[in-house]
């Protein structure tokens, strides 16, 4: 790397912790005005409570990252253009992109890193965030999830569970599950059972108690009754898989893409109205990471232009582009959500107009 892409980036870097820091900061205070006093009387350590705001900043921090870098983006450029800088270095030849480039660097890697977050941190954390707080910050309270209902409509199945007895869904407690005939026909079985875990592919249940049913939903003498005695069996028939039961009782919010993409594959009774809001959501989901790019895109050439003229003229025109970019995008889901628009489009269109303008921002700048 040269020595002035090192520069550039050392004077970004900079302010972009300042920026990310203040926002994390302002968050913190805001959640402690309001759970500071049962945070003091609970009996958790220091690293819960740690864990705890950043599993609750998490769903929000591809909004926090944007703006940060746009800020980092906007002092940059004008400190170069204050002091000149910015002239001595396209005197010497250096052309606007190259200047820019490192800045969008860091932008891409923090593209990265939001897509990691959403994907692999706000799934894992952000859930177990809200039982934390719902049970008041004591660990000794905090239960696992627990009254789940999920219902396979291809297969006409309903299981019912009082809660998982591991993080995964592999093994689940206090399980029920009623068998219907297709399409729509009566009972055709239930079972009940202490326990179900997931092993090798299948369910096996411990201390099942199967109950069969007759065309007319009355309850008749089992006919296979060796194999309904047995005090541990396997159902090889229930196709039901661990994540089913972890995403049917987690927000929708928190999944990851590919979360998203195997509950909308595996659920075929949504449609209409509703699927087309799932896939809006994983666009959506696809895009968020890439506003980070966008911003900056923008940010740049803002920034020169409140060097060259007024500070607060090149900030106060960055944050209505940034508003203005997210008031798109709700807008689009509103679209979408409404029936007006097709979901995909609703989710592209809004990337593609600023992607547009900031091209052409930028080509005007350099």
């Amino acid at each position: 790397m040269r020595i002035l892409s090192r520069y550039i980036l050392r004077e970004y870097l900079v302010p972009l912790f300042y920026c990310l820091t203040g926002f994390v900061s302002i968050y913190v205070l805001f959640e402690l005005f309001g759970s500071f006093s049962r945070i003091m009387a609970s009996d958790a350590d220091g690293w819960t409570i740690v864990k705890y705001f950043l599993a609750y900043l998490g769903p929000y921090f591809h909004y926090l990252a944007p703006a940060a870098l746009m800020l980092a983006a906007l002092y940059t450029m004008w400190s170069f253009c204050r002091h000149s800088e910015l002239v001595a270095m396209r005197a010497n030849g250096i052309s606007f992109l190259a200047i820019s480039l490192p800045m969008l660097f860091v932008a891409v890697l923090m593209a990265g890193f939001v897509y990691w977050v959403n994907e692999s941190f706000v799934p894992d954390t952000a859930q177990w965030a809200i039982r934390f707080k719902n049970a008041h910050f004591m660990e000794k309270e905090l239960k696992a999830e627990d009254n789940i209902i999920f219902r396979n409509a291809a297969d006409s199945r309903t299981w019912t569970v009082d809660g998982f007895g591991d993080a995964d869904g592999y093994v689940l407690k206090g399980v029920k599950v009623a068998v219907d005939r297709p399409m729509g026909g009566a009972r055709l079985m239930t079972v009940t059972a202490d326990k179900a875990e997931y092993l090798d592919g299948q369910w096996w249940f411990t201390n099942p108690k199967v109950q069969h049913y007759d065309a007319s939903g009355s309850e008749v003498a089992t006919p296979t009754p060796e194999l309904d005695a047995l005090q541990y069996r396997n159902f090889d028939q229930f196709s039901e898989r661990p994540m089913d039961f972890i995403l049917q009782n987690r927000a929708w919010g928190y999944n990851s893409i590919r979360d998203m993409l195997h509950y909308l594959q595996t659920r075929k009774d949504i449609t209409g109205a509703q699927r087309d809001q799932y896939v809006y959501d994983v666009c959506s989901r696809i895009l968020a990471p890439w506003a980070c790019v966008l911003i900056v895109l923008i940010a740049i050439p803002a920034g020169v232009a409140s060097g060259r003229q007024s500070v607060f003229k090149g900030i106060l025109g960055a944050l209505g582009m940034y508003f203005l970019f997210y008031g798109i995008v709700i807008g689009g889901m509103v679209l979408a959500n409404t029936g007006l628009m097709w979901p995909v489009p609703a989710a592209v269109v809004p990337y593609l107009i600023f992607l547009a303008a900031g091209i052409r921002v930028f080509w005007n700048h350099r």
